[in-house]
């Protein structure tokens, strides 16, 4: 949510926010109006409600007529204020509404939708599968062949788009979610595991029931949501809290469950796990100032890049074009590993800018150590690994051609070299050693 002030200070650089992200400019205009319309309504019951208080002052010192007059005009002024606090109350309603359909206004990011994106670098070489011999398969058949990866029992069990990871597949996971957790707190994160389900002022607060509405689980009976992102449950950790400014900023990284309906994927991507209903995921988090939003971002990408690095896969950095950005962010940064079987690069991993937007509809603010005000935080997010997706990426990029998938070095310690198909590897050591044999 936006501060108001920018509608009557600034209402042509939303206007041209709108236009860079391919929405409606018409809605500035609907807000001013309904801004205007707001403050009269307040103006009108305040008007009222001091006349009444000044007449309930006069009445006991009033005699004969005066006073007769003077509680004739108190019964027509207490429906008046009735009347006057209905309308105020609905427009501050109407203009509240308003205000949260409206984007975080972005001036940085591309202008255009999904596919204007500008491509800021590409670190690494896909492989030349034809150049070494042999044709690339996909994650879902190395998975198969590995025995990681079932499918099939998956949609009997849930339904389309839902998988078990199964034997080495499962390792791979456990194994990645302990190396991005430990990275992380390595680089200063404090580790989370957030509430999985959450209350609709959450999912609201950081902007995921807007134009995202359609893509959540809802527990009706419970009035809960399921979590797409632990951004939410992370986002709303310090909801309606004053944090100290020497206190910022506060990094979080997070696993959690995902869900996602997939709303409008339709047909796209079917195939495997790389789009599906449930997925796990380690998130980071940051609440900073909203001077030190831009350089934060910088580092939550250059921490997900380094994360890549870590996993030797060839990936590419793009600057996402403002329309399709999501209500809350003014900027993201993804990260797209190579797909072999695609021919090109999908999204791994983003990082967004959210700065004071989430922040205002969830009250979390900042207090100034010197001069005791208060201001907004800023918020910004970062995948830092989607594991079905990266186990694709890992799995198609690893490959041999025997079916045998190389690991990068950093995942040898707890799974070794290779994955090999079929292979019934067993934790080396017993219950208390991290290596497979």
């Amino acid at each position: 949510m936006i501060d108001p002030r920018l509608l009557r200070e600034s209402p042509d650089t939303l206007r041209a926010a709108q236009e860079r992200r391919g929405e409606p400019v018409g809605l500035i205009d609907d807000l001013i109006a309904a801004d205007e319309a707001r403050r009269a309504a307040i103006a009108a019951f305040e008007a009222v409600r001091s006349e009444q208080k000044d007449l309930g002052k006069k009445i006991p010192k009033a005699v004969g007529d005066e006073k007769s007059a003077l509680l004739a005009r108190t019964k027509e002024l207490s429906n008046e204020v009735k009347a006057a606090e209905t309308a105020k109350s609905e427009a501050v309603r109407a203009f509240d509404e308003l205000l949260r359909s409206l984007p975080n206004p972005t001036v940085a990011a591309p202008p255009g939708g999904e596919d204007d994106f500008v491509v800021l670098e590409e670190i690494g070489t896909p492989r030349d599968f034809e150049a070494e011999g042999f044709a690339p398969r996909d994650h879902l058949e190395l998975g198969e062949m590995l025995g990681a990866i079932d499918m099939e029992r998956g949609a009997k069990v849930s339904g389309s788009r839902f998988y078990y990871l199964t034997g080495v597949g499962a390792q791979l996971e456990l194994a990645l979610i302990q190396l991005a957790m430990s990275t992380a707190a390595q680089w200063g994160f404090t580790p989370m595991i957030p509430p999985a389900l959450v209350k609709p002022s959450a999912m609201e607060g950081t902007g995921f029931l807007g134009q995202a509405a359609d893509d959540v689980y809802r527990l009706e009976k419970d009035d809960l949501y399921l979590v797409g992102t632990s951004e939410v449950p992370l986002a709303a950790y310090h909801g309606a809290e004053i944090l100290p400014t020497a206190s910022l900023p506060k990094r979080y990284v997070a696993f959690s469950p995902c869900f996602r309906r997939e709303a409008g994927s339709y047909g796209k991507d079917t195939r495997g796990i790389f789009r599906v209903h449930w997925f796990d995921k380690v998130e980071m988090f940051v609440y900073t100032t909203a001077d030190q939003a831009e350089a934060e971002h910088e580092r939550l990408l250059g921490w997900e890049k380094a994360w890549l690095d870590l996993l030797e896969l060839p990936y590419r950095v793009i600057d996402v074009a403002a329309g399709d950005l999501g209500l809350s962010a003014v900027r993201k940064f993804d990260c797209e590993a190579w797909i072999p079987t695609q021919g090109k690069y999908r999204e791994l991993s983003s990082a967004s800018n959210c700065t004071q937007f989430q922040s205002r509809r969830l009250d979390i603010r900042t207090r100034d150590n010197e001069s005791d005000a208060t201001s907004h935080v800023a918020t910004l997010n970062g995948t830092l690994c989607a594991m079905t997706r990266t186990i694709v990426a890992l799995l198609e990029n690893g490959q041999q051609a025997d079916g045998s998938v190389r690991l990068p070095a950093a995942l040898h310690a707890q799974l070794g070299e290779f994955l090999r198909p079929q292979a019934e590897l067993k934790w080396a050591g017993g219950p208390n050693s991290s290596r497979l044999m």
